[in-house]
């Protein structure tokens, strides 16, 4: 590897944890109390399996299947939720940013800034984000090959910034459906720490015509084999209620099966920890 551990987040080191932390929240920011109501399931959950946690929610999400789809609050309106998150459960938060002109704003309350898989070339928003001072989690873009990602690393570590990480998400070959090739965990980790995004490898982009698809019986399968490669991390959507979300409905997580998925990913990187990859 040619990166050294580094705190992601207060008290969350990347590199030299024996466990992968979480990262999970709603798609999107609904409300202020939705927001709270999950991060009081995530904060719960992290602590009953011993994992560290950072709780995610988007207070814009641009990449919308139709210009009737809802995405969220917007910034002033999000970061006040974040922050009220943070200071109710002191989880870390993560969040999306679209443009350069949002990293600062957005970093003076997220402690993880994400710059979406659409936009991971994007060299002015990967500046700007990596000249914010937050962490920078970069996922994968659909187009992308794994090997490929090392340059999206270097334009943030360019601005003096070295706490980067990767997340995987599935490659896409059109006709609605991702396809996870479980070897680009390690060739990414090579250069930077990875996260599997167990929630949008289970997207069928466009699938329902106005609405992006899902499959989200098969998320313990591919979380499990992720978490067997080797992953520094895993990023998981949750709502209390799925159905009734208004993005990422059909492969959001109920906090049951995300309690039982974290219970299963922990049991195998213990495994590992004990017996070696």
């Amino acid at each position: 590897m040619d990166w050294t551990p580094f705190e992601i987040a207060p008290g969350i080191r990347v590199g030299d944890e024996s466990l992968p932390f979480l990262i999970a929240g709603p798609c999107v920011i609904e409300s202020a109390e939705l927001a709270l109501e999950v991060a009081r399931v995530v904060r719960g959950i992290a602590d009953r399996h011993g994992v560290k946690a950072i709780f995610k929610a988007s207070f814009d999400k641009a990449n919308r299947s139709s210009v009737a789809s809802y995405r969220g609050p917007g910034l002033e309106q999000g970061l006040e939720a974040l922050a009220a998150v943070k200071a109710e459960t002191g989880l870390a938060v993560l969040t999306d940013v679209h443009h350069p002109e949002q990293a600062a704003p957005a970093a003076e309350v997220a402690d993880i800034l994400q710059v979406p898989a659409f936009l991971c070339r994007q060299t002015d928003l990967l500046l700007a984000c990596g000249a914010s001072g937050a962490s920078v989690n970069v996922k994968k873009g659909q187009f992308m090959a794994p090997e490929d990602m090392r340059n999206a690393v270097e334009k943030i570590r360019s601005t003096g910034n070295q706490r980067v990480t990767l997340t995987e998400r599935g490659a896409s070959f059109g006709y609605h459906n991702l396809v996870v090739d479980m070897r680009s965990l390690p060739v990414m980790r090579r250069f930077a720490p990875v996260v599997f995004d167990v929630t949008h490898s289970l997207q069928l982009p466009g699938g329902l015509g106005h609405s992006t698809g899902g499959a989200r019986e098969f998320h313990p399968y591919l979380a499990r084999a992720a978490a067997a490669v080797g992953v520094d991390g895993f990023f998981v959507e949750v709502h209390p209620r799925p159905a009734e979300a208004l993005s990422d409905a059909t492969t959001q997580l109920e906090p049951a099966e995300l309690e039982r998925l974290v219970a299963q990913v922990t049991a195998i990187a213990r495994t590992l920890a004990e017996v070696g990859p």
